[in-house]
């Protein structure tokens, strides 16, 4: 685990949609505490709008790497999904490991910095 307090700043979120890019970009890299926060983050609109597929994706990504946490949100998210979210989160996880998508399923170019 890190030490970082990617899940202490998920506080700041509501008013405060600059701490989403500092999660992101350490989601990229696959920190665990990022890639649960990242999750919390689309599932509960803090930063950026409510999007259940991405939390879904990057709550998978933290399970992959052990997160029991991020299993038990990710049950809680694909219980309020639609099907068309829940067919947009296995496209995403079907694809390359980390990329960041539009909620209508379209790729974005990746942070390269």
């Amino acid at each position: 685990m890190s030490d970082n307090n990617y899940l202490k700043d998920l506080i700041l979120l509501r008013n405060d949609p600059s701490k989403v890019a500092v999660i992101r970009e350490a989601a990229g890299r696959g920190e665990v505490d990022a890639l649960y926060a990242l999750g919390l983050v689309y599932a509960e609109g803090r930063g950026v709008p409510i999007d259940l597929a991405q939390a879904h994706y990057w709550l998978s990504l933290a399970i992959a790497q052990g997160d029991g946490d991020a299993e038990l949100l990710r049950n809680i998210v694909g219980s309020q999904m639609t099907d068309e979210e829940y067919a947009t989160a296995l496209r995403l996880r079907a694809g390359p490991s980390l990329q960041v998508v539009q909620s209508a399923g379209k790729n974005e170019e990746p942070d390269s910095s």
